[in-house]
């Protein structure tokens, strides 16, 4: 399944964008406990149950920009609790590049979830499965906006 990805934070960096996921508006940038492994934003044309757009990192060692839109493949899909929420991570590609996710991209990222808002107190996150492209495919289905 193509989608379509706003790069939200650059891959390196511990710089936590924030956007209007509606109008792609900056709003403003924190710092966060861990740096993004791999790029990080959310798909566009979707509202998830927490009111923002579905997140996504796409994986890949390619240099993604903030504020770039580009056209992926979803993979997989990471599950994520977040102060007893479900807040799922689709995995994507590059439509041009062939990756996997490996268990190497699956304990990197477990890292990073469980410890990028170590610091702030009270916050409670949790990693769930990482399930597959279908899986990734039927949760961006169930939650894309309707016209």
């Amino acid at each position: 399944m193509l989608i379509k990805v706003f790069v939200q934070n650059e891959a390196g960096s511990n710089r936590k964008n924030l956007h209007n996921e509606k109008t792609l508006e900056y709003k403003e940038t924190k710092i966060v406990s861990r740096v993004y492994p791999y790029p990080y934003g959310f798909l566009l044309g979707t509202s998830a149950s927490d009111g923002c757009n579905l997140d996504v990192f796409v994986i890949t060692k390619r240099p993604l920009q903030t504020g770039q839109i580009f056209e992926c493949e979803t993979m997989a899909l990471m599950e994520q609790f977040e102060d007893g929420v479900n807040d799922h991570n689709v995995l994507a590609r590059l439509s041009d590049e062939t990756v996997e996710v490996t268990d190497e991209v699956r304990a990197v990222l477990t890292d990073f979830v469980l410890n990028v808002f170590r610091h702030v107190q009270g916050k409670q996150i949790s990693v769930g499965r990482f399930l597959g492209a279908q899986d990734a495919e039927a949760h961006v289905t169930a939650n894309l906006e309707r016209a």
